[in-house]
């Protein structure tokens, strides 16, 4: 049996927002500052980068346990990262459409399975950012789709190295580690049943 989790309201929030200013917009992102009083009672101010798109992520996995990872220099890091397919979905349009989509772009596969992996927060404690990843299966390759603004390259590998640097971090980036790992999981229970 799972352990319970303390008694407590969740839906109480300790915060209190005496005045809230956009400071910095642009088509993905909005920057705002908050003077907040905290928990405490003390005051202080909250800085929140809200985010435009959902954040999808997808693994695809073909029959022979394969999976393709996306590399490309990420510039806020100013370093190379090797990825799991990823963007983002207008918040309006249906997450799996999104996934879809961003998956075709990216890699050029299509897939006819789709499992929802898992919904996360990639750094909740500065942005409202809301990612969701998808296990894409039964796949077909068609040509990518790349945007202008992504100079990409392609690994085709083993879904079990994959992991193995996710584990090692060879792999940081957040939501591909999570769902490397789910996806992992998953698979297995599946190959148990």
């Amino acid at each position: 049996m799972p352990p319970t989790p303390p008694l407590l309201d969740e839906t109480h929030n300790p915060w209190q927002t005496l005045h809230t200013e956009v400071k910095y917009q642009n088509p993905w992102i909005s920057v705002r500052e908050d003077q907040v009083l905290n928990p405490g009672g003390g005051p202080g101010i909250y800085g929140v980068v809200s985010m435009k798109n959902k954040a999808l992520g997808i693994i695809p996995v073909d029959n022979e346990g394969n999976t393709w990872l996306v590399g490309q220099y990420r510039y806020p890091l100013n370093e190379y990262s090797w990825e799991i397919p990823m963007g983002g979905g207008p918040v309006e349009l249906d997450i799996l459409e999104s996934a879809r989509r961003e998956l075709k772009e990216e890699t050029g596969l299509l897939a006819r399975r789709w499992t929802h992996l898992a919904r996360l927060h990639t750094s909740n404690s500065v942005t409202d950012e809301e990612g969701f990843v998808f296990l894409a299966e039964d796949l077909e390759q068609t040509a990518a789709e790349p945007e202008e603004t992504e100079d990409l390259r392609l690994w085709k590998l083993p879904l079990a190295e994959a992991v193995r640097m996710a584990l090692d971090d060879r792999i940081t980036d957040a939501i591909s580690v999570a769902g490397l790992l789910k996806a992992d999981r998953v698979l297995a229970d599946r190959a148990k049943s």
